[in-house]
């Protein structure tokens, strides 16, 4: 064993262990194996950046604390399950990812910006009441989708059409009195609206109750050309496959989308502007409210297209943000706070650790005699997120600010 594969007290570091399983630098296994594990950490690394880019901007630029980005992605991949089935047997059906992504975009875009009308907006320079609020509104959606029905939809479209009606006159209410006066009126629309429903519930039976996705998981079936896979010539048993490749330039492609929104467009710079000094931007008569709101409905369009190519990887249900929030979170949080170079590094930096502590910790010798001194198998596959996860925390000790942690007046504000 060469020196440089030796520790300080002679301890071999993984790498070495890793080649000796293969024998040689010379095998075609080995060649195979660096292969695939580079591309499937790359493409893994692309799934965590494009669920973080739109929580870098939401979380690094506006300091909102979102726990309901994992649902907007859920949203994103919900809408990709609709433009799916409303396409299915039509010509149009090879190209609906396109139509999804669009709408995936602007449906989470709309939902945001409602979302930061009516609960963000009153809890900037709150971050706990944030993240209480966006975990109350992530829990909201959950159910949302596993109960939504025509028999809902058509009784909330009552009661928020007889609140908006009935609100019409509160003008003419003193103003003392008109928080009590639209409590009751969204009590009562809501009891006509409730009354009505079950009506209708009543009337049509199982086609008006009957819940349009339920607790159980949809299926997304990828258009033709992207199923299969690539082969390379000088790699064996390696098959790259289209969904990742494709999935890896749509990252790339949002990437530069984001970076060109930021540092060359009117509003962009709005955005950084306010983000670094939000009084002095008022003063210059940058409307900041506009801002707030575009930043939130850009961060949330984004979730809803990561959700939209995460669902080409697996079936789609309730709790499929779940599943992604963390590690989320986790990319923005290391590699630097509003930082777009740093969540890219992070993003590759955490996809391929946790691919390749996955699949080569198991051979490493060290790594199975620590497995049975303390009585766990460290080397699961189960345990690579865990360990990463150990990883940051002790990384983080020393690196609060993250990979590129801010500077100047950003930190300041």
């Amino acid at each position: 064993m060469s020196p440089l594969f030796k520790g300080a007290r002679g301890i071999e570091f993984p790498i070495a262990s890793i080649l000796i399983c293969f024998n040689s630098l010379e095998d075609p296994a080995v060649w195979s194996a660096l292969v695939d594990g580079l591309f499937s950490g790359v493409s893994i690394g692309s799934v965590l950046l494009l669920s973080a880019l739109g929580l870098a901007i939401v979380f690094g630029l506006m300091g909102v604390i979102n726990m309901a980005h994992g649902e907007l992605m859920m949203l994103g991949a919900y809408t990709t399950v609709l433009v799916q089935g409303s396409l299915k047997g039509t010509p149009l059906f090879e190209g609906y990812i396109f139509v999804a992504l669009i709408a995936a975009f602007v449906v989470t875009a709309l939902f945001g910006l409602f979302l930061e009308r009516t609960v963000i907006r009153y809890l900037y320079g709150r971050p706990l009441e944030t993240l209480l609020a966006t975990w109350g509104v992530s829990l909201m959606l959950q159910q949302f989708v596993r109960s939504v029905s025509w028999q809902f939809v058509i009784g909330t479209t009552i009661a928020v059409a007889l609140f908006l009606v009935a609100s019409l006159g509160l003008n003419r209410i003193p103003f003392k009195f008109r928080n009590l006066s639209k409590a009751g009126i969204g009590l009562v629309a809501g009891t006509i609206a409730l009354q009505v429903s079950n009506a209708l519930g009543t009337m049509y039976g199982l086609a008006m109750t009957k819940p349009w996705f339920g607790a159980q998981n949809q299926d997304v079936t990828a258009p033709q050309w992207l199923r299969g896979g690539l082969k390379l010539g000088f790699v064996d048993n390696v098959q790259f496959s289209y969904v990742r490749i494709f999935i890896v330039f749509l990252t790339v492609i949002c990437l530069a989308a984001v970076y060109f929104f930021l540092n060359r467009t009117q509003w962009g710079l709005r955005i950084r502007a306010v983000t670094q000094n939000r009084s002095m931007s008022s003063c210059l008569g940058i409307p900041t409210d506009r801002v707030d709101a575009l930043t939130f409905a850009v961060g949330s369009g984004l979730a809803g297209i990561a959700g939209c190519a995460v669902s080409l990887l697996g079936s789609v249900g309730p709790n499929t943000g779940q599943n992604y929030i963390i590690d989320t979170f986790m990319v923005v949080v290391v590699g630097g706070v509003g930082n777009l170079v740093g969540s890219v590094v992070a993003a590759l930096v955490i996809g391929m650790s946790s691919y390749l502590y996955g699949t080569f910790a198991g051979q490493i010798g060290f790594i199975q005699d620590l497995s049975k001194t303390i009585g766990i198998d460290l080397g699961a596959q189960t345990m690579a997120k865990v360990v990463v996860f150990a990883l940051i925390v002790v990384f983080l000790q020393f690196k609060p600010g993250g990979l590129f942690p801010q500077k100047g007046r950003t930190v300041d504000a």
